[in-house]
């Protein structure tokens, strides 16, 4: 074992690559799929808890919702206001002890990210869907649409666009903290590195290493999400589409850049 610090690092890169490679392919799978799975899960309980209830609503149609979305919030507080590690041990250790439910590692690791990003995701879709104007949901309305239609094909989209930041955000969080999933024997970047530093006695040098790998897939992630975000930003000028073929719309909206204005 080499006496200095480069020469360490270098040493456990040779001999224990592999496993720094495989527990950050593990980390990365966990995090991408739960984000998207808890995507999904944030966007059902989202859309649940905007429903509109009107006095003149059918009275069971009132009633169902009402405990629908206790059920809802109660799942949102409790999974936003416990550790996930804590749920981590409650979900993997206690199923099996209380119900005899035996579940996988890569299941529960699966199963307690996605739910604990759900959580987190439902709060941002329900502001998400509360900050687009009533009035286009009114104009929908007027024109016909259902609510259904009016959410796929008017308000959702627009959404979207607002919560991509804090989607993104909740990615990074999870390649992070995947880390605890090492309780119940997920062999993730930290427990890899964990493994490592115990058999060489290099918690220093290890873990310095770990950090680097952290940083790069976190910062890599931010740069494709961003660039994901100006995709959807479209183009700064663009032509209204019209069918009045006297219109000359040619133009119409054009933004002139920060430099520009600065000008």
């Amino acid at each position: 074992m080499p006496k200095d610090f480069l020469g360490r690092i270098v040493y456990i890169l040779q001999n224990n690559g592999a496993s720094y490679l495989t527990g950050a392919r593990n980390t990365m799978v966990i995090a991408v799929v739960s984000t998207l799975i808890g995507c999904i899960i944030g966007f059902a309980v989202g859309i649940i808890q905007t429903i509109p209830v009107r006095k003149n609503d059918n009275i069971i149609k009132r009633i169902v919702l009402r405990i629908v979305r206790f059920i809802l919030s109660a799942y949102v507080e409790i999974f936003r206001g416990t550790p996930m590690m804590a749920q981590a041990m409650f979900i993997y250790f206690g199923s099996a002890a209380v119900f005899g439910i035996n579940m996988s590692m890569w299941f529960a690791a699966f199963f307690i990210v996605s739910i604990n990003t759900g959580a987190y995701m439902a709060e941002t879709v329900r502001g998400g869907i509360l900050s687009i104007d009533p009035g286009q949901t009114e104009g929908a309305k007027a024109i016909g649409m259902t609510h259904v239609q009016t959410m796929l094909y008017v308000i959702l989209p627009q959404a979207l666009r607002n919560v991509m930041p804090q989607i993104g955000n909740n990615l990074i969080i999870n390649i992070k903290d995947t880390c605890v999933l090492s309780t119940i024997g997920i062999v993730e970047l930290f427990y890899a590195t964990r493994s490592i530093a115990g058999a060489l006695y290099t918690y220093f040098e290890s873990f310095s290493i770990a950090m680097v790998i952290y940083f790069v897939l976190t910062f890599a992630c931010s740069r494709l999400l961003r660039y994901w975000e100006d995709k959807m930003d479209g183009s700064d000028s663009y032509d209204l589409a019209t069918t009045d073929t006297l219109a000359h719309t040619s133009g119409l909206y054009n933004y002139p850049d920060k430099k520009e204005e600065e000008e």
